[in-house]
């Protein structure tokens, strides 16, 4: 009997050994947070820009849209913001299918030069490796929208028969800006 009792009692003392140990474990401090790195925003570490609003690049998609539309052209229209994402896209009625993807590329292309594709197109003679840039389109069509002289959007419409109204019509959303 009395080897049983010891048994039972050394079991006994193992178990809440263990148990301390584990809820000692787990309330033990954690380890202190690494330092945070903070940047200095009076040392020249951030840059600000200037952005349209979603009201704003609607606006303008709008405005541009409408001009096609008053000439019976059947276009889509791309309004991008300065890092070339995508803020409003309309596809007017009518509009091939091409037409959205080439606004979207030539939006992005204009601002990324801040120059309209127009001009863009003719710089393909001295540089014609230009056009293997991923995501631009060299055709007439793209407008930037700038304020201070540094580009904020582009605005790029296709599906006109011409590049030349394409880009009549981008201007038509640029100007809708400046009311």
């Amino acid at each position: 009997m009395k080897k049983i009792l010891f048994g039972a009692a050394a079991a006994a003392v193992v178990a809440a050994g263990t148990f301390g140990a584990v809820s000692a474990n787990a309330s033990a401090p954690a380890a202190a947070p690494a330092a945070v790195v903070r940047a200095d925003a009076g040392n020249d570490n951030l840059q600000q820009s200037t952005h349209l609003t979603i009201e704003a690049a609607t606006k303008a998609a709008q405005a541009t849209l409408d001009a096609a539309e008053k000439e019976n052209q059947r276009v889509s229209v791309a309004v991008v913001d300065r890092n070339g994402n995508t803020l409003v896209t309309l596809r007017g009625d009518g509009a091939g299918p091409q037409s959205y993807e080439s606004a979207e590329k030539k939006a992005f292309t204009a601002v990324s030069w801040n120059a309209p594709t127009s001009e863009l197109a003719k710089r393909l003679t001295n540089a014609p490796t230009l056009k293997d840039i991923p995501g631009t389109l060299f055709l007439a069509g793209g407008a930037p929208v700038t304020a201070k002289g540094a580009p904020i959007a582009g605005i790029g419409v296709a599906g006109a028969p011409s590049g030349d109204l394409d880009e009549k019509f981008a201007q038509a959303g640029v100007a809708a800006l400046g009311k």
